[in-house]
């Protein structure tokens, strides 16, 4: 299990919109989207993490949050 737990899914599903929306209006791959989105990522870059922070006008935090048991 890994510490860092993506909420990408719910952000999309909190704003109806489709992976291939946030491709088409951020520039980032749906490929990239689509790791993010299943929680198979191993690592995002800040690029990414800033683009998806402007286009949902949120912080990192609302995209990314720590489990704290696992964060042990």
């Amino acid at each position: 299990m890994k510490p860092i737990k993506s909420n990408f899914s719910a952000l999309l599903g909190a704003k109806r919109l489709k992976i291939s929306d946030v491709s088409r209006n951020t520039g980032i791959s749906r490929q990239t989207l689509t790791t993010l989105y299943y929680g198979r990522e191993t690592g995002i870059s800040y690029e990414v993490l800033g683009k998806l922070c402007r286009y949902f006008n949120c912080s990192v935090g609302d995209l990314l949050e720590v489990d704290p048991e696992i964060a042990e």
